[in-house]
């Protein structure tokens, strides 16, 4: 059935590449994978191969793979994409010898692919479970690993129909997770070779706190000789901005820094004819233009992890849709977090609020409820900010905890 569900998939994704810019970036990419590796391939090398779908799986895996160039540089390094959105930006990532889109999961590409770049082990981030390469791998041998992998009821694993393709996490050496739920799920169904060890996104914001940019552009908005207090929305989508921007048209003695999820010219179009205030957009602006903003609209990539720095509460948007997006790049920086209703399957966020440092609203009066105590009350504004940064610091560690049960040594 898997098989069959592969081949119709990738017939699909033929047929899509040919409307879709995104699809065919994909589809090209996996075409060309194996010539790639044949080219790049040091066949004197030992290569570990890291997969993660997207760029949020990438940041996951990131720690564990820098440790482990760092402390063991005589294995060479394969990162694999599934998706454009991980490989278009990480493309050019230093810390890894060969990138490259993984093909689709077929008998015929896992065995060409892995033929090319025979690793010593493997390492999958989060939800990646691709049968044929993992069954292939195990036939060979070669030892592999899951890493800040989380398991749910409502997967199909845990399914009267899917038990045959539960049969694939017996290929894994070892799982690395973040709860205990995880474990006791996978104990019902079997599989027990099973450490709870956390999320590496812990040790991974930790990591770009350290390496925070500077932004002189953002210090003039916020002013250095008296500041101000400062709202920082990152990720948001338009239904987080009718929310947030409403409230500040009516508070100005805050300033506003909105990052929204997508930068294009209609969308920072609407942001713009939502607000009432003195706005500039980043790439727009000077350190003497910035200084006399209200509202400083971020419309380029790469800057809001940095951001949430100057902020005194942040907003992570995508809770009025999918999903909230990293809610801990913002908390690391000692900040209470806001988010919308649809956080119940982000573990990061539940902790976070049982740790007393992030919020979640279900409408506009919750958002004006919560940002008049912080607004009126120093006291709680500072208690909810060093409850967040607590939270994050308090389960950091996790990707040494990997390297050590993995048996490898810190030189």
């Amino acid at each position: 059935m898997y098989q069959i569900a592969i081949y119709l998939y990738l017939f699909g994704v033929a047929i899509a590449s040919l409307f879709s810019k995104k699809v065919k970036t994909m589809w090209q990419g996996e075409r060309r994978a194996i010539k790639e590796l044949k080219e790049k391939v040091d066949p004197q090398a030992q290569y570990v191969w890291f997969h993660a779908a997207s760029l949020g799986e990438f940041e996951q895996g990131r720690p564990l793979m820098e440790l482990l160039r760092k402390e063991h540089p005589e294995y060479k390094i394969l990162l694999t994409f599934f998706s454009p959105s991980g490989y278009e930006v990480r493309k050019n990532y230093e810390g890894a010898d060969i990138i490259c889109y993984l093909p689709i999961d077929t008998i015929r590409n896992s065995r060409r692919f892995l033929r090319a770049i025979r690793p010593c082990m493997a390492f999958f981030i989060k939800y990646e479970f691709w049968y044929n390469y993992l069954h292939i791998l195990k036939h060979r041998h070669v030892p592999v690993y899951s890493v800040s992998s989380i398991f749910r009821p409502e997967q199909v694993f845990f399914k009267w129909y899917g038990k045959q393709y539960s049969y694939v996490l017996k290929c894994f050496s070892r799982f690395f997770v973040q709860n205990e739920e995880s474990k006791q799920l996978l104990a019902k169904i079997g599989v027990t070779n099973v450490d709870v060890v956390g999320d590496t996104r812990f040790d991974r914001v930790l990591q770009i706190k350290e390496k925070a940019k500077q932004l002189p552009i953002v210090d003039a908005f916020v002013g250095t000789e008296t500041p101000c207090k400062v709202f920082v929305a990152g990720s948001s989508w338009p239904p987080d901005e009718d929310i947030f921007i409403n409230f500040f048209n009516q508070h100005k003695d805050w300033k506003l820094i909105i990052a929204p999820h997508v930068i294009d010219d209609s969308h920072l179009e609407q942001i713009l004819s939502k607000l009432d205030r003195k706005t500039i957009r980043y790439t727009q602006a000077t350190p003497e233009t910035a200084s006399q903003a209200e509202c400083l609209l971020i419309d380029c990539f790469g800057l809001l992890s940095s951001i949430y720095h100057f902020g005194d509460v942040a907003y992570v948007g995508g809770g009025f849709g999918v999903g909230i997006h990293n809610v801990l790049e913002a908390a690391v920086w000692d900040i209470p977090v806001i988010f919308g209703p649809n956080n119940e399957r982000f573990q990061e966020a539940q902790g976070l609020k049982a740790a007393g440092g992030g919020f979640d609203i279900a409408s506009a009066d919750d958002f004006q409820r919560i940002m008049t105590l912080f607004m009126n009350d120093e006291k709680s504004l500072a208690t909810a900010g060093k409850k967040a940064g607590l939270y994050v610091q308090s389960l950091a560690g996790v990707t040494e905890r990997i390297f050590s049960l993995l048996g490898f040594n810190k030189k």
